[in-house]
Parts: structure tokens; sequence; C-alpha cells
């Protein structure tokens, strides 16, 4: 389902799928993330999602007052998960808003795995 905006000259329709790959490169250019990340159905064990993939961790869904982004990463061991999800929640809100014009008025970060080197 479509994302409705619309202007004087018309109305333009936005995929909830485009907001889920711009709010996910957005959150891996953060500092200590590693990517987004997925529970699988059958046996529970968390994936590191990469590429095309990566739009699975995040689910997009439209509120009265704005966008809502649920979000599942994988951050990196030795990083501050709290740091991590406030940076995560301002980038989004502000790349969400320059690029497509909506309000994005909750981001829920879900840490479901960390990476150790």
């Amino acid at each position: 389902m479509a994302i409705k905006i619309s202007g004087e000259l018309g109305d333009i329709f936005v995929e909830k799928l485009v907001i889920a790959k711009i709010a996910g490169n957005a959150a891996k250019q953060c500092y200590g993330v590693v990517g987004m990340a997925a529970r699988g159905k059958k046996d529970g064990i968390v994936n590191l999602l990469l590429g095309e993939n990566m739009t699975k961790g995040i689910h997009v869904s439209v509120g009265d007052r704005g966008i809502v982004i649920d979000m599942h990463i994988m951050a990196e061991y030795g990083t501050n998960l709290n740091t991590i999800g406030d940076s995560i929640a301002e980038r989004i809100q502000y790349i969400i808003q320059e690029i497509i014009g909506l309000k994005v008025t909750k981001v829920d970060v879900h840490v479901e795995g960390i990476r150790v080197d």
C-alpha cells in the first residue's frame, strides 16, 4: 500500500518499501550498526540481512500523525546500544523528512544480536 502525498499540482504515491529502503540505508550509516536482522520463523535464529533482503527487517506503517518505523538491527560488540538507537531514530527522522517530506513520529529499534569479531 502506498502513502499518498497531495500537492497543488497533483498526488504522489510512495510505496512503503521505498521508505523501508531509505530507513535501512540511513541506519546502516550509523556507527555501531552491522546491518538489519530478521529472526527465522522455523528455528528462531537471527540472520543478518544484506542487500535487497535488508528491508525484511524493517516494518513501515502510517499513523494518524505520521510514519512509524519498526526495525530490527544487528549491532557491533562494545558499542552503547542506547546511543545507537537514538542515533538511528534521529537520522531516519531527518533523512525521510528531507527526501520525502513526511514526518516520522516514531522509530522503534530492536537489537536482535551482537556481532563479535
